[in-house]
Protein backbone atom coordinates (compact mmCIF):
# COMPACT_ATOMS: atom_id res chain seq x y z
CA UNK A 1 0.00 0.00 0.00
CA UNK A 2 0.99 3.02 -0.49
CA UNK A 3 0.17 6.70 0.76
CA UNK A 4 -1.92 8.84 -1.22
CA UNK A 5 -0.47 11.76 0.35
CA UNK A 6 2.97 11.41 -0.48
CA UNK A 7 3.88 8.07 -2.26
CA UNK A 8 5.87 6.29 0.59
CA UNK A 9 5.27 2.65 0.59
CA UNK A 10 3.89 1.02 4.13
CA UNK A 11 3.42 -1.94 5.60
CA UNK A 12 -0.31 -2.97 5.10
CA UNK A 13 -2.69 -3.93 7.81
CA UNK A 14 -0.40 -2.84 10.46
CA UNK A 15 0.79 1.27 9.94
CA UNK A 16 -2.44 4.11 11.11
CA UNK A 17 0.03 7.07 10.01
CA UNK A 18 2.35 7.52 7.47
CA UNK A 19 5.38 7.31 8.21
CA UNK A 20 7.30 9.96 6.16
CA UNK A 21 4.40 12.56 6.13
CA UNK A 22 1.84 11.49 8.70
CA UNK A 23 -0.91 10.91 7.03
CA UNK A 24 -3.99 8.69 8.77
CA UNK A 25 -4.12 5.72 6.89
CA UNK A 26 -7.25 4.64 8.95
CA UNK A 27 -9.85 5.41 5.96
CA UNK A 28 -7.40 4.31 3.02
CA UNK A 29 -7.74 0.58 5.12
CA UNK A 30 -11.34 0.55 5.09
CA UNK A 31 -11.71 1.62 1.77
CA UNK A 32 -8.88 -0.74 0.48
CA UNK A 33 -10.88 -3.69 2.32
CA UNK A 34 -14.24 -2.82 1.54
CA UNK A 35 -13.25 -3.40 -2.21
CA UNK A 36 -13.11 0.27 -2.99
CA UNK A 37 -16.65 1.25 -1.58
CA UNK A 38 -16.94 3.23 1.86
CA UNK A 39 -18.70 1.49 4.32
CA UNK A 40 -22.18 2.88 5.33
CA UNK A 41 -21.83 4.39 9.09
CA UNK A 42 -24.79 5.27 11.59
CA UNK A 43 -25.13 7.89 13.88
CA UNK A 44 -24.69 7.20 17.86
CA UNK A 45 -28.39 7.58 18.10
CA UNK A 46 -29.90 5.70 15.64
CA UNK A 47 -31.09 2.60 16.96
CA UNK A 48 -29.46 -0.84 15.82
CA UNK A 49 -31.07 -3.10 13.99
CA UNK A 50 -32.44 -6.49 14.76
CA UNK A 51 -32.17 -9.39 12.83
CA UNK A 52 -34.74 -12.11 11.85
CA UNK A 53 -32.83 -14.30 13.74
CA UNK A 54 -31.96 -12.83 17.48
CA UNK A 55 -36.32 -11.52 17.02
CA UNK A 56 -37.88 -15.16 16.35
CA UNK A 57 -35.19 -16.34 19.25
CA UNK A 58 -36.89 -13.29 21.57
CA UNK A 59 -40.29 -14.14 20.30
CA UNK A 60 -39.85 -18.25 21.15
CA UNK A 61 -38.70 -16.64 24.54
CA UNK A 62 -41.83 -15.13 25.44
CA UNK A 63 -43.89 -17.65 23.90
CA UNK A 64 -42.28 -20.01 26.55
CA UNK A 65 -42.50 -17.22 29.24
CA UNK A 66 -45.67 -16.36 29.01
CA UNK A 67 -46.72 -20.34 28.80
CA UNK A 68 -45.07 -20.18 32.64
CA UNK A 69 -48.23 -17.64 33.57
CA UNK A 70 -50.82 -18.27 31.39
CA UNK A 71 -51.13 -22.43 31.81
CA UNK A 72 -51.33 -22.04 35.85
CA UNK A 73 -53.99 -19.18 35.75
CA UNK A 74 -56.05 -21.16 33.29
CA UNK A 75 -55.74 -24.67 36.02
CA UNK A 76 -56.75 -22.57 38.67
CA UNK A 77 -59.62 -21.18 36.64
CA UNK A 78 -60.23 -24.80 35.08
CA UNK A 79 -60.21 -26.41 38.61
CA UNK A 80 -62.78 -23.44 39.90
CA UNK A 81 -65.00 -23.69 37.28
CA UNK A 82 -65.70 -27.31 36.76
CA UNK A 83 -65.66 -26.29 32.85
CA UNK A 84 -63.98 -28.75 30.32
CA UNK A 85 -64.09 -25.94 28.08
CA UNK A 86 -61.10 -24.02 30.41
CA UNK A 87 -59.41 -27.66 30.53
CA UNK A 88 -59.42 -28.05 27.11
CA UNK A 89 -57.77 -24.43 26.71
CA UNK A 90 -55.63 -24.79 29.06
CA UNK A 91 -54.11 -28.54 27.56
CA UNK A 92 -53.96 -26.31 24.61
CA UNK A 93 -51.93 -23.46 26.11
CA UNK A 94 -49.62 -25.63 27.59
CA UNK A 95 -48.75 -27.27 24.28
CA UNK A 96 -48.96 -24.14 22.05
CA UNK A 97 -46.73 -22.29 25.00
CA UNK A 98 -44.56 -24.93 25.93
CA UNK A 99 -43.69 -26.82 22.76
CA UNK A 100 -44.17 -23.49 20.34
CA UNK A 101 -42.18 -21.45 21.99
CA UNK A 102 -38.69 -24.11 22.26
CA UNK A 103 -39.75 -24.74 18.59
CA UNK A 104 -40.06 -21.25 17.29
CA UNK A 105 -36.49 -20.61 18.94
CA UNK A 106 -34.92 -23.99 17.01
CA UNK A 107 -36.67 -22.41 13.57
CA UNK A 108 -35.16 -19.07 14.37
CA UNK A 109 -31.38 -20.62 15.31
CA UNK A 110 -31.72 -22.58 12.69
CA UNK A 111 -33.47 -21.02 9.13
CA UNK A 112 -33.62 -17.11 9.86
CA UNK A 113 -30.99 -14.74 8.41
CA UNK A 114 -28.58 -13.60 11.06
CA UNK A 115 -27.14 -10.15 12.24
CA UNK A 116 -25.48 -8.10 9.57
CA UNK A 117 -21.80 -7.18 10.01
CA UNK A 118 -21.28 -4.82 12.69
CA UNK A 119 -20.61 -1.16 11.20
CA UNK A 120 -18.78 1.20 13.20
CA UNK A 121 -19.94 4.21 14.83
CA UNK A 122 -18.73 7.54 14.44
CA UNK A 123 -19.05 10.86 16.36
CA UNK A 124 -21.65 13.45 14.53
CA UNK A 125 -18.63 15.94 15.16
CA UNK A 126 -16.19 15.84 12.59
CA UNK A 127 -12.81 14.83 14.03
CA UNK A 128 -9.66 17.44 14.56
CA UNK A 129 -7.57 17.21 11.17
CA UNK A 130 -4.19 18.83 10.78
CA UNK A 131 -4.57 21.76 8.80
CA UNK A 132 -1.54 20.17 6.28
CA UNK A 133 -4.32 17.56 5.30
CA UNK A 134 -7.04 19.88 5.26
CA UNK A 135 -5.74 21.81 2.24
CA UNK A 136 -5.05 18.66 0.04
CA UNK A 137 -7.87 16.57 -1.13
CA UNK A 138 -6.84 12.84 -2.03
CA UNK A 139 -6.28 12.68 -6.15
CA UNK A 140 -8.54 10.00 -7.89
CA UNK A 141 -5.73 9.05 -9.67
CA UNK A 142 -5.28 4.76 -9.79
CA UNK A 143 -0.93 4.95 -8.87
CA UNK A 144 0.49 6.52 -6.17
CA UNK A 145 2.22 9.54 -6.80
CA UNK A 146 6.14 9.67 -7.75
CA UNK A 147 7.75 9.70 -4.10
CA UNK A 148 10.01 12.88 -3.42
CA UNK A 149 12.85 12.69 -0.97
CA UNK A 150 12.23 15.51 1.57
CA UNK A 151 15.04 18.13 1.02
CA UNK A 152 16.81 17.08 4.29
CA UNK A 153 16.52 13.53 3.91
CA UNK A 154 19.56 11.79 2.84
CA UNK A 155 20.53 7.71 1.97
CA UNK A 156 21.34 5.95 4.81
CA UNK A 157 25.52 4.97 4.44
CA UNK A 158 26.31 1.30 3.47
CA UNK A 159 28.52 0.05 6.47
CA UNK A 160 29.37 -3.14 5.00
CA UNK A 161 31.42 -0.90 2.01
CA UNK A 162 34.20 -0.09 5.61
CA UNK A 163 35.19 -3.16 6.08
CA UNK A 164 36.15 -5.17 3.64
CA UNK A 165 35.25 -8.84 3.59
CA UNK A 166 38.04 -11.40 4.41
CA UNK A 167 39.85 -13.22 2.06
CA UNK A 168 38.72 -17.20 1.49
CA UNK A 169 42.03 -18.09 1.17
CA UNK A 170 43.37 -16.74 4.38
CA UNK A 171 41.48 -19.68 6.68
CA UNK A 172 43.58 -22.07 4.39
CA UNK A 173 46.53 -20.03 4.08
CA UNK A 174 46.58 -20.07 8.38
CA UNK A 175 45.79 -23.60 8.18
CA UNK A 176 48.85 -24.77 6.47
CA UNK A 177 50.46 -22.52 8.80
CA UNK A 178 49.60 -24.46 11.69
CA UNK A 179 50.71 -27.89 10.35
CA UNK A 180 54.37 -26.64 9.57
CA UNK A 181 54.76 -25.43 13.41
CA UNK A 182 53.61 -29.00 13.78
CA UNK A 183 55.95 -31.20 11.58
CA UNK A 184 58.87 -28.92 13.02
Amino acid sequence: MFCPQCGQQQVAGVIRFCSRCGFPLDGVLQLLSNGGSLPIYRTPDEPVPVSARRKGVKQGGLLLLSGAVLVPVLGIFASYSNSTFLEILTALAAIICFMGGPLRMLFAAVFEEGAPKPVRVYPSAPMHMPPQFAQHAPSPALQPPPVRPQPSWRPRPNTAELVSPPSVTENTTRLLDKEDRTEH
